[in-house]
């Protein structure tokens, strides 16, 4: 029997640790926090996650909030200032509906399911002489956490960074008694640019359904003042005072949103990074990296959690091809650029989300108010980013999709 090894316990490291012990492999699993810490700690993100990443978790019957999570049906973006209002307002449902579960709920109930069907799991930190024995006893070892000096060992590769600093600083709020929308949930995108962004989408915590509140703020603009903010209550009053301020055409829905709980605030800068995918320990052996170990996103578009799952389940098909032969340094880069044939195209759209846009993008969107078959192809890129590769980012190719668009109208 195949050992592998896992080090972090988050979207990517059990999903396919659940998924290599499906398969008949012997996984062990290290987290540096047990099941309960996690359940009773703070937010780890905001992961809205949609149908093809939620697809891996079906087939792995770990689906487990299906018909209790709130569903993300569609999405709504708006772009504009407090003194005009939006100026580009366009909605649409998705193909599929997405979903946000809080990870306090998700990765115990996985910890223990992984444990269950015969995974180990350990608890501890790891460093780089722990990681040398890890390298020693398993057929092949994973990091999927960045953490510490395990991060250190993925080179960063400049050549597919679009960013060396952060792009925002970023407010993330868990909430009840937001005012619903009167047609479908929604990943709502409100923009104000040059400022920052208003994200929020339905989801589930630990009190039943809530709203999850993410604010992007452009570093050194107008909304970044939460270096004064030092309680929960501060930060939520933050939050409705940079939503009054700024996004005044969402404010009424945020009249009465008070906290899920005192850990359901985060606040962070985040450096949008690809890394090298091999780490090669002191000894010379070579560890693989994985899901935000390889590409970091801003949350912006949330993309994270869904390249996480995706990672995970391609992972799992290539490590069960693999069969008895070694998972050599070779092996694991050419997985490691099959997952950037995928996941590049998430970066670029997130990055694309962090910038201003193009004129022709701008043309686009102005385009999908009037007409809805544009605004579902947009909408439907939250799901698979990579639909966006053939015409988001070529001008003569967007304006030959409004024309035929147009025509078919």
């Amino acid at each position: 029997m195949r050992s592998i090894t896992i080090v972090g316990a988050g979207q990517a490291g059990l999903q396919l640790g659940i998924g290599l012990v499906r398969k008949g492999y012997s996984v062990t699993i290290i987290s540096n926090r047990t099941g309960e810490e996690i359940s009773k700690g703070r937010i780890l993100s905001s992961q809205s996650m949609y149908d093809m990443a939620l697809s891996h978790e079906r087939e792995l019957g770990i689906a487990f909030w299906d018909a209790s999570c709130p569903p993300i049906e569609g999405v709504h973006i708006r772009a504009g200032n407090a003194q005009s209002g939006p100026m580009i307002d366009f909605r649409s449902r998705l193909s599929a509906r997405g979903q946000s579960l809080d990870q306090r709920l998700k990765m115990p109930r996985w910890m223990d399911e992984f444990q269950r069907l015969g995974g180990r799991l350990l608890i501890g930190d790891v460093d780089m002489d722990e990681l040398e024995r890890l390298a020693d006893a398993a057929d092949l070892v994973l990091v999927a956490t960045g953490k510490g000096d395990l991060g250190k060992l993925f080179e960063r590769d400049a050549a597919r960074c679009a960013f060396d600093r952060p792009q925002r600083a970023i407010a993330l709020t868990y909430v009840h008694g937001m005012v619903p929308r009167d047609d479908f949930s929604a990943l709502n995108i409100n923009i104000n640019p040059g400022i920052g962004e208003l994200v929020h989408f339905p989801g589930q915590t630990h009190s039943g359904a809530c709203d999850i509140i993410n604010i992007e703020c452009v570093i050194g603009g107008p909304m970044d003042r939460w270096d004064s903010v030092a309680t929960p209550a501060d930060h939520l009053a933050m939050t409705k005072a940079l939503i009054s301020e700024f996004f005044p055409w969402e404010a009424p829905r945020f009249e009465n949103i008070r906290l899920t709980d005192d850990n359901g605030i985060l606040f962070g800068r985040v450096t949008p990074t690809v890394r090298k995918a091999v780490g090669v320990l002191p000894s010379g052996k070579a560890v693989l990296g994985m899901g935000d170990v390889l590409v970091l996103n801003d949350p912006m578009t949330g993309q994270g959690s869904n390249n996480a799952a995706k990672g995970a389940s391609m992972y799992l098909e290539a490590i069960v091809a693999r069969g008895g032969a070694a998972f050599d340094r070779g092996w694991m880069e050419a997985l490691a650029e099959r997952y950037w044939d995928y996941a590049q195209w998430s970066a670029r759209f997130t990055n694309s989300m962090l910038v201003p846009p193009p004129p022709h993008v701008l043309q686009f969107f102005g385009h999908c108010g009037q007409n809805t078959g544009l605004a579902q192809t947009f909408a439907d890129a939250f799901n698979d980013p990579r639909s966006l590769s053939a015409w988001f980012y070529d001008p003569e190719a967007t304006g030959r999709l409004i024309d035929e668009a147009a025509q078919m109208a």
